[in-house]
Order: C-alpha cells, then sequence, then structure tokens
C-alpha cells in the first residue's frame, strides 16, 4: 500500500516537473521577444534568468526521474541524493546569469542604447511575471508536501523571477514617463545581486545535504512524532540522526528498554518504533534501531514502568524528549546528574 502511495508521489512529481518545463520555454519565447521590441536590458536581464529556469527545469526532471529508481547493490541509501545536487546546479546557473546580467549592466552603462516599445514590453512581462508567480507558488507547495528539495528548489526559482518581472514593471514604467535610460541599467545590476544571492542560498542547501549536515526541521518532526506515540517501555531514546536522501530519509537511533526483556519482546518494542516513524514521515523512511538494556541504579529515576518488578527506587521526574536530549549519545539519565555507580562502558 506504501509503495503504491510512492510511487504516486514520484508521478506527481515528475507531472509537476514537466508542467515547469514547458511554461519556462513558452516564457522564455515571450522574454526574449520583449527584449527584440524594447532593446532593454533590464528585460534582456529577466530573459536571460528564464534561459537558466528551462535548463535547470530539464536537469530537476531528470533528477527526479533518477531519485525514483530503487535503491541497488551500488546505492544502498537510494539515488535521493541526486536531488541536492540537482538544487546546487540550479544555484550555479543563477549565480552565472547574475554575473552575466552585471556584465551587460555595466556594458550599457558605458554604451548605452534607444529603447522602444515599452508599453507593449511591460504587458508581456507582466504576463510572464504572473504566470511565474501562480507556477513559483505550486511548486513551492507541493515540494513541501511531498518533501522535495528539487521542486522547492524550482519553485524558489521561479518566485524569485517573478518577483523581479514585476519589479521590472516598475522600473520600466518609471522610465517610459521620465526618460531616464540609465536606470534601466541600474535596474538590472540591482536585479543581479539579488538573484546571485538567490543561488547562492540553493548551493548553500545542496552542500548540507549532500555533506549530511544536520537539518533541525527533520529531527523536530522526528522528535514530535516519538513524543506523540510515546509508550512506557520506552524508557529513552538517544543518539538519533537523520540523513536525507532527497525526499527519503534515513534513521539511527538507540532505543533504552528494560534489562529483563527477552529477544521477542525487543524485537516487537523496535518495530513499534519503526512502524511509528514509517507511517507518519513523508517519502521513503529506513530505522536502524540499535536496543540499549536500562541501568536500574539510574534508569529507575525517570522510567515510567508501573508494573516493574526489579525497580529499585520510585520514578522522580518525566524527561521531556527534545531534540537535544535525542541527539546525544548518551542516556538521559545524565540530565539528572545521576552518573554514580554506573559503568563507563554503560554511560
Amino acid at each position: 500500500m506504501r509503495d503504491k502511495f510512492l510511487t504516486k508521489v514520484y508521478s506527481e512529481k515528475q507531472r509537476l516537473i514537466l508542467w515547469s518545463v514547458v511554461i519556462s520555454i513558452v516564457l522564455l519565447v515571450v522574454k526574449f521577444y520583449s527584449y527584440v521590441l524594447t532593446g532593454s536590458n533590464a528585460i534582456l536581464t529577466d530573459a536571460l534568468e528564464s534561459i537558466v529556469n528551462v535548463v535547470a527545469s530539464f536537469f530537476a526532471l531528470y533528477s527526479i526521474r533518477l531519485s525514483a529508481i530503487p535503491r541497488d547493490k551500488n546505492h544502498p541509501y537510494g539515488h535521493g541524493k541526486i536531488e541536492f545536487f540537482s538544487a546546487g546546479i540550479e544555484g550555479v546557473l543563477i549565480i552565472v546569469a547574475g554575473i552575466f546580467i552585471l556584465y551587460q549592466s555595466a556594458y550599457s552603462i558605458l554604451f548605452p542604447q534607444p529603447l522602444i516599445e515599452l508599453p507593449l514590453g511591460m504587458v508581456l512581462i507582466g504576463f510572464s511575471g504572473l504566470v511565474n508567480g501562480i507556477l513559483g507558488f505550486v511548486l513551492q507547495k507541493k515540494g513541501k508536501e511531498l518533501n522535495s528539495i528539487t521542486l522547492e528548489a524550482d519553485g524558489k526559482h521561479i518566485s524569485t523571477d517573478a518577483v523581479s518581472s514585476f519589479v521590472l514593471i516598475i522600473g520600466i514604467a518609471i522610465i517610459f514617463f521620465t526618460g531616464w535610460h540609465l536606470l534601466d541599467s541600474i535596474i538590472s545590476g540591482l536585479f543581479a545581486f539579488y538573484i546571485m544571492y538567490n543561488g547562492y542560498y540553493l548551493v548553500r542547501k545542496s552542500v548540507a545535504g549532500l555533506m549530511d549536515e544536520s537539518n533541525p526541521q527533520s529531527i523536530n518532526k522526528a522528535v514530535r512524532i516519538l513524543n506523540k506515540h510515546r509508550k512506557d517501555n520506552w524508557i529513552d531514546i538517544h543518539n538519533m540522526r537523520v540523513q536525507q536522501y532527497g525526499g527519503d530519509s534515513h534513521i539511527d537511533l538507540h532505543l533504552t528498554l528494560p534489562y529483563y526483556y527477552d529477544l521477542i519482546q525487543v524485537h516487537d518494542c523496535v518495530h513499534e518504533v519503526e512502524e511509528v516513524l514509517e507511517e507518519n514521515l513523508s517519502g521513503k523512511i529506513e530505522v536502524f534501531v540499535h536496543a540499549d538494556p536500562c541501568i536500574p541504579d539510574s534508569c529507575c529515576h525517570y522510567c515510567q514502568v508501573s508494573d516493574c518488578a526489579v525497580r529499585r527506587f520510585p520514578q522522580s521526574k518525566k524527561i521531556k524528549w527534545t531534540a537535544d536530549n535525542m541527539s546525544q549519545n548518551q542516556k538521559h539519565y545524565h540530565e539528572l546528574g545521576l552518573l554514580k555507580n554506573v559503568p563507563k562502558n554503560k554511560k
């Protein structure tokens, strides 16, 4: 059942990106036609960014197709990280486009060209901005719903293009009514810095994903789910790690259980934790649980097992599970300062 759902998710990702490719190509033609009509460098700036949109959308489509391939012998964790690589490529392309726009702006200041047909150019750019605004909003919204960094990156890029188009209209209107043509180059230069900043953001996010940098949002989501479904015999969960592979995740954690549980009971508890995370997190979820025995002299103070036959101390506190104490490589009795009489190899 879950496999069918995931297949549907990947199909929706591909469908959305395909729409992005088609719309980006159409708007690219519209913007270059606007530039030919007006001769405006600011409009050329917008058109050049649209080339990046098209290239990035094609690469995003390829990365989503590749990320949907099941894991194999050579890729035991699947192909999901290609989505981070895709976002990084898109960020680099945006930065390159920004550098070229800066060059073009400087050239136009030194060698100005007359501007014509500005009203028609404004209408065409306005239409492009409206379409991009809607498309960017949909892609970002669906990217968050489907846990896809590729969709989010493409949506953010296209939304940036939409914002620049609307600001561009204001600038062209000012040029049209004031005749101050130098403003055309100034506007395109400011746009260049704006889109380069967005490119840097995408590259930074891409590198973080490829380097398995800790993602607070992913960890906090897992913590909320485990807190919601917390059971009394899950004495504590610690040393938790969440690695993202595009829209998929791999989770490692240590689960402290009563030391007298037999192998079948331990297996059932481990399976419960795995099931809770797999059913409540989006994408393909792989969970590895390491079971730890409790240490009665220390764990009794916060253990919630009410019918424990070997309890040595009454429960004195219920420790709230947080991203901080669940990610540390130590049981939760450290928060109570209970290190006395604890063997070093069990801390």
